[in-house]
């Protein structure tokens, strides 16, 4: 059987839809998801219902959890926090690496999470976008090495683009639309691995309007 990945980026944002938020924030830099953001993860999870998915991989951050968090609920699979998958860690828009929840704190809050996986690779602050594309690219080839089955990969406007460069075969970055909560989907036939879906948002009640890149 052909092994598909899913690649979805995380839903609206919470600092998004209010700016505001970040001022009062404890950790401003790892913002939950917005009450839309929550409707598109749902919409997410209905479009991925019955796919046959066998794992699913997240960004610890805590957006791309709760994305994951919904869908896990509805297909009955656990989360593995993946931090390979992690935002792009620009200097431009952290002063320091992120402050985010320990795996355990957010476990808590989101039983679904597997505290037995450990994550793969490891991003270090800062990084370029270069850098951001291989430590993602290496993450990609690692997990569909060790994990056959249908996948699904739930991370940032950087880090899907970098899984798609990967999977895609592509050198440098494509023009490619990465919206919130868009899919992606890779099916391997022998070793070729074909792109099914681009960034796609048919299962959205509403998209974003300006395409933003974290």
């Amino acid at each position: 059987m052909p092994q598909t990945v899913w690649i979805a980026r995380h839903a609206n944002r919470l600092d998004f839809v209010n700016p505001e938020w970040f001022k009062t924030a404890e950790r401003p830099y790892d913002p939950p998801l917005s009450d839309d953001g929550f409707l598109q993860a749902q919409q997410l999870a209905k479009r991925l219902a019955g796919t046959g998915i066998a794992h699913i991989f997240a960004s610890p951050f805590l957006r791309t959890v709760q994305t994951a968090y919904v869908v896990a609920k509805a297909l009955a699979k656990p989360i593995k926090l993946e931090s390979g998958l992690s935002e792009w860690l620009n200097p431009e828009w952290f002063p320091a690496m992120p402050q985010r929840l320990s795996p355990e704190a957010l476990k808590a809050l989101y039983p679904q999470i597997d505290l037995s996986y450990s994550s793969r690779v490891l991003p270090r602050y800062p990084e370029t976008e270069e850098e951001c594309f291989k430590r993602t690219g290496a993450t990609v080839r690692q997990l569909v090495a060790e994990f056959p089955e249908d996948i699904l990969l739930v991370a940032h406007g950087a880090s899907v683009l970098g899984s798609v460069m990967e999977l895609g075969g592509f050198t440098t970055p494509p023009d490619l639309q990465v919206s919130l909560c868009c899919l992606f989907k890779f099916v391997r036939y022998a070793q070729e691995w074909v792109m099914e879906l681009k960034g796609d948002t048919s299962h959205l009640s509403a998209t974003e309007t300006v395409i933003r890149f974290n």
